[in-house]
């Protein structure tokens, strides 16, 4: 792969979360070299407040933020997609579009904060945490060295970035009830 900047497609059923949050991550970390974008199978419409709330207080611009439909980059004359990320389980098992120039793809699953259950501060910390493991995957993947590998040895790494992180959202609200409880 020899190109200057790689478009990458985040995905997830709502588009409110998970994909917002990387999307953001993304066009931080990426050093001009990826544009982020992101969308949804069903988009939930806007993104989830929580979503927004601490991509502000990271500093991160949010002004590219809304909840959109996958099918807005399944078109012909959309972006051309280099990478697509499904971001939560059932949009990697849902039926996706064929996307034009066959964007090499993985799946980075994870627990959806936005339907996590407890107090604010609970799902205020599944937020963060859904946030720090993007990152730390997208920090990975923007290291990788791009023109270094083929599409066999780059697409096993993918997998490999998704497979990451031991410590998941719900570890994290279990600690975090385990601290604030005594």
């Amino acid at each position: 792969m020899t190109q200057e900047t790689y478009n990458v497609l985040f995905l997830c059923t709502g588009n409110s979360a998970r994909s917002i949050l990387a999307e953001a991550i993304l066009e931080r970390e990426a050093m001009g070299r990826f544009k982020g974008f992101s969308a949804g199978s069903h988009p939930k419409g806007r993104p989830h407040p929580y979503a927004l709330d601490l991509l502000q207080r990271l500093n991160h611009d949010t002004s590219f933020a809304r909840s959109k439909s996958w099918y807005e980059f399944a078109i012909a004359d959309g972006p051309h997609m280099d990478f697509v990320f499904t971001v939560c389980d059932q949009a990697a098992q849902e039926e996706c579009p064929v996307w034009p120039g066959q964007p090499i793809s993985a799946h980075w699953g994870m627990p959806d904060p936005a339907v996590m259950q407890g107090s604010e501060a609970e799902k205020r910390v599944a937020f963060s945490e859904a946030y720090r493991m993007l990152r730390n995957r997208i920090s990975a993947f923007v290291n990788l060295p791009m023109d270094g590998l083929n599409a066999v040895a780059l697409k096993s790494r993918l997998e490999d970035i998704g497979n990451r992180d031991g410590e998941d959202i719900l570890t994290a609200i279990r600690k975090h009830r385990e601290k604030t409880l005594g």
